[in-house]
């Protein structure tokens, strides 16, 4: 096992983003191949939105790949990530990005929803990891692993249970892989965005409105490039010492726990 630093250039300019379809996984596609990344993409349904992206990324002078998995089933699915590695020659950087949600009370919830979404959330994410980790540490250049998790990593949502448990395990993940992965040069971090203007929380990709959530410091939801350039710093050169950490995307909506409480009207929240 090297003992060496992490480096901070040796490791694959070519990028894993799992999810690339649209939204946050299509922006970081696009401005890491705007950094010089050859990017693999995944998808689960939305074929033509991965080609769109794949498109974006030729279009930047890199290549690009395809494939499409369902994490519903993750031990088959995590193959896409050999299969794209093998194609573009090599992997440096996973950008776990894939993921699901639900909106039912746990007391209201069955077993095999529970299951779906942390199979997607939790399980895919550790075998992709898993995957594109034991080819880093073959090639003896490091690499980068991150995970795309959200606010609810840390902060409860009524409705979400299995999302927030599968998000806040991603995080503890994250951690015990920064620990077991640094000897190789290799980082592991978590994005945590807040509300993001998606396809996946409604809104297809709108431009977030000013002024439209006056109860978030920044009285917006977030553009998907905005965190796609948190993703970049953390795939970059520039972030070498950074390791098990979680860079919070989310306009200091995790600032407002107590503070909202206090101004909230209503027991409404209780609804989800």
């Amino acid at each position: 096992m090297s003992s060496a630093p992490i480096s901070s250039s040796d490791y694959d300019r070519i990028a894993i983003i799992t999810g690339a379809d649209s939204g946050i996984g299509k922006a970081t596609a696009v401005v890491l191949a705007e950094q010089g990344f050859d990017v693999g993409i995944t998808f689960h349904t939305d074929q033509a939105g991965a080609e769109q992206t794949a498109k974006l990324v030729r279009d930047r002078g890199r290549a690009a790949a395809v494939r499409g998995h369902d994490l519903a089933d993750p031990e088959k699915a995590s193959s896409a990530v050999d299969e794209l590695a093998d194609e573009l020659g090599g992997v440096g950087v996973l950008v776990n990005n894939a993921g699901t949600g639900s909106s039912r009370p746990l007391l209201e919830m069955d077993f095999e929803q529970w299951r779906s979404v942390l199979a997607v959330d939790l399980d895919g994410a550790f075998l992709c990891a898993q995957r594109a980790a034991r080819r880093m540490v073959a090639s003896g250049r490091g690499g980068r692993i991150i995970n795309i998790t959200s606010v609810h990593e840390e902060y409860p949502r009524v409705g979400a249970g299995p999302y927030c448990a599968a998000k806040g395990g991603l995080r503890m993940l994250s951690r015990v892989l920064a620990l077991e992965l640094a000897p190789h040069g290799i980082t592991v971090n978590t994005v945590a965005p807040g509300e993001i203007a998606t396809p996946m929380t409604g809104q297809e990709d709108q431009p977030p409105e000013p002024g439209s959530r006056p109860g978030y410091p920044i009285a917006r939801p977030g553009d998907a490039r905005e965190v796609a350039a948190a993703v970049a710093f953390l795939a970059g050169p520039s972030s070498s010492y950074v390791t098990g950490s979680s860079l919070f995307v989310d306009g200091g909506l995790g600032l407002m726990g107590p503070q909202a409480a206090g101004a909230l009207p209503s027991g409404e929240w209780r609804r989800g």
